[in-house]
């Protein structure tokens, strides 16, 4: 099958670390996969260097990076009027010796360049939206800040694929109210690399505290002010915080800033660390050192971070949402507490420190969940059987 995933400003050469590492990853592990499987896939993202090939070789598959907008990187925001222009480019490619039989969109901007690319054509286009404005307006409030026409664009876009891809139960749900019927949502959670986040292997230094792991981009959507409100509740243990700008920059990180004075208010700044941005390819070493991996974002439809604790062998405490509420099973690999409830949330994560043995069965259990449940092999292979179903759906349209 051939197979074009249209990501616009989320490629796979886009490899960077902190909160958008996970749109990133899933893309670049769902080409290897699919290419692995036999599968021709070709993978569209906009270029935003003067100095980068059009096109490379990754992995198996081919990633072609395409030339609209200012060959620099630019907010997503700004974007939107070179959709039309990324649509028409793709559609210039596709009617030329290679036409995709399937077209898969990620993100709202991917979906809208994929979209318009193929209304001349009989392709089916999937799409995955990783987060829905909706969503986050829902869940952040005044803090949102999104560009105004993300919603009713993602509203237009669901009327225009003919499936779209939920990573977690209440994204279905956000799906169905935005007007989708349930046959036209399949739900494919997204992947962990095995190989990379296991138990066995080294662990970043420690004292001789408990530790719980934060793990996120530093801003108020991610949860860390509720955390170090709820370190007063936990006793003697450090939290450490990892994600936002390098070390040496979080002096001069307005957000940095703000939560280590809250810690200072709180009474418990000789109990928080911010350690800046980490490397993914460092991160399980983070995970093995924790105790508790605390996940407590205002929204996640992926619960990456909730997976790859798992996968290391470490419980997780974190707010029943998203994907961490799918990915978590309560009283089984770790805890799951109600959204922006402080006290449970300081409650929950004292117990669980000073249960050693509550601990080592839900790392043991969440270890099995991972492998078993979330593997990249598993998403790969989940994809697959879609693209089968819409190509099929399609193929009485070209026999007319």
């Amino acid at each position: 099958m051939r197979v074009g995933l249209v990501c616009a400003h989320a490629g796979p050469s886009r490899q960077v670390d902190g909160p958008t590492v996970g749109t990133h990853q899933h893309i670049a592990r769902v080409a290897a996969e699919l290419a692995d499987r036999g599968h021709d896939v070709r993978v569209y993202e906009r270029r935003d260097s003067p100095g980068q090939p059009e096109c490379v070789e990754v992995d198996g598959y081919r990633l072609e990076r395409v030339p609209v907008g200012p060959p620099t990187p630019i907010p997503t925001a700004e974007l939107v009027p070179h959709v039309p222009e990324f649509g028409r480019w793709l559609a210039g490619r596709w009617a030329g010796d290679w036409t995709p039989d399937v077209v898969h969109g990620h993100y709202w901007i991917g979906g809208l360049a994929a979209a318009h690319a193929v209304r001349e054509t009989d392709i089916p286009v999937v799409q995955t939206f990783h987060s829905l404005g909706v969503e986050q307006l829902r869940h952040l409030g005044q803090r949102y800040d999104g560009p105004g026409e993300r919603i009713p664009l993602e509203r237009a876009l669901t009327r225009a694929v003919d499936i779209a891809v939920a990573q977690c139960n209440d994204e279905v749900d956000e799906l169905t109210r935005m007007g989708l019927q349930r046959s036209s949502v399949a739900m494919v959670p997204t992947g962990v690399d095995t190989g990379q986040f296991h138990p066995d292997g080294e662990a970043a230094p420690r004292d001789q505290r408990a530790r719980i792991l934060s793990v996120g981009g530093l801003s108020p959507g991610h949860g860390q002010e509720d955390l170090i409100r709820a370190m007063r509740l936990v006793g003697d243990a450090e939290l450490v915080i990892a994600g936002g700008p390098p070390a040496e920059q979080l002096a001069d990180h307005a957000e940095a800033r703000r939560l280590r004075e809250l810690a200072e208010r709180t009474g418990v700044a000789d109990q928080v660390k911010l350690v800046g941005a980490v490397p993914h390819d460092q991160m399980a070493t983070w995970y093995r050192s924790a105790d508790v991996v605390a996940c407590t974002p205002h929204y996640s439809s992926a619960g990456r971070v909730s997976l790859e604790a798992m996968a290391c062998g470490v419980p997780v405490v974190g707010y029943a949402m998203g994907g961490i509420a799918d990915a978590v099973v309560d009283e089984v690999t770790g805890k799951l507490v109600p959204p922006g409830d402080v006290r449970t949330l300081g409650v929950t994560l004292r117990r669980l420190l000073a249960d050693n043995a509550g601990r080592f069965a839900y790392g043991h259990a969440a270890v099995d969940r991972v492998r078993c449940s979330y593997t990249w092999e598993r998403t790969a292979g989940a994809l697959e059987r879609l693209y089968e179903r819409v190509v099929r759906r399609r193929k009485p349209v070209e026999a007319a």
